[in-house]
């Protein structure tokens, strides 16, 4: 009998600290991953509803443009010299944005 006492006084005190372990780690995960990404999904939509009309773009892959167009998930983006080089492309492509007037 004095044995199956001594057992479970051993594991009431790993519970809590199992417990606590899990907080730990749920803060260290939140803090870490989960919080720095969605601040830049916050900077990033308001980059892209901020998008207007003659701004310069930098594309995902490298490219500079300027957007002629804007549509709900698409934009229309004109590439170097020759204006005939109009691209359609996804607003999600978008990497930054300068504004015209700077």
């Amino acid at each position: 009998m004095g044995i199956l006492l001594a057992e479970s006084a051993g594991t009431a005190g790993l519970i809590p600290m199992i417990l606590m372990y899990v907080v730990i780690f749920g803060a260290f995960f939140y803090f870490v991953l989960y919080r720095p990404q969605k601040k830049e999904q916050k900077k990033m939509s308001a980059m892209l509803s901020s998008l207007e009309i003659g701004d310069c773009i930098l594309t995902s892959s490298g490219f500079y443009g300027i957007v002629i167009d804007i549509t709900d998930d698409t934009v229309i983006v004109e590439f170097g010299n020759n204006k005939n080089c109009r691209i359609p492309m996804q607003k999600s492509a978008i990497a930054q944005v300068e504004k015209a007037e700077e």
